[in-house]
């Protein structure tokens, strides 16, 4: 798991820097952030947050506490793609990946979990900001996090794989999103470490 690109180290770093920083010093307007020396442009990133807050208006007596109880939602969602970004190379290198039948035969397991496609739909947008349109690329983030945790047989291993991909795709953020960690795999501050946060057995779904 330890190249996101067929690039050698020293070109993906020279391809990625002059994506983000311009000769200012100062990230490059409409860059969110640079894995593998390819760009999350913020039109992208902003595409996922307009979704969610969609949904979100669409709640009814709902809508504004949802809205008001997700003030950084650029920032989880960038954690996202970045951790998706990693892991499928993780899952790559390892030999692991997901047919489109075992992602639509989880799918109709978390829906007989929900009871319903709108219970299913209501837990995702309120335990994990994800509007419905992006409940497949969870699921399918939520196989592969399992398998590769899986195929290492402990956290610990698994998380050192993961941590050694994220050094590895020279990740880059835009400091107006914060700091990218690649040993916690986060962006900023939060407290706890993505990987681990798992759906126990029999709880309701709503993402990693």
């Amino acid at each position: 798991m330890h190249r996101r690109t067929a690039l050698s180290v020293s070109a993906a770093l020279l391809a990625a820097t002059p994506l983000l920083s311009a000769c200012s010093g100062e990230a490059r307007p409409g860059t969110a952030a640079v894995v593998g020396g390819e760009r999350i442009t913020t039109s992208a990133l902003q595409a996922q947050v307009n979704d969610v807050r969609a949904a979100q208006n669409r709640a009814g007596e709902a809508a504004a506490g949802l809205i008001q109880s997700t003030p950084g939602l650029e920032r989880v969602k960038l954690n996202r793609m970045l951790q998706t970004a990693v892991l499928e190379r993780a899952a790559k290198d390892a030999g692991i990946s997901v047919s489109q039948r075992e992602l639509e035969e989880f799918r109709d397991g978390q829906l007989q979990k929900a009871g319903s496609a709108e219970r299913l739909e209501a837990s995702a947008l309120e335990q994990a900001q994800l509007a419905p349109g992006q409940l497949d690329a969870d699921l399918r983030f939520r196989l592969l996090r399992d398998r590769l945790f899986a195929h290492y047989g402990s956290e610990e291993k698994a998380l050192e794989q993961l941590g050694a991909a994220a050094k590895a795709l020279h990740i880059q953020v835009n400091p107006r999103y914060g700091a990218w960690d690649a040993q916690q795999i986060v962006i900023g501050d939060q407290v706890t470490p993505w990987i681990t946060q798992r759906t126990r057995p029999g709880q309701p779904p709503a993402g990693a």
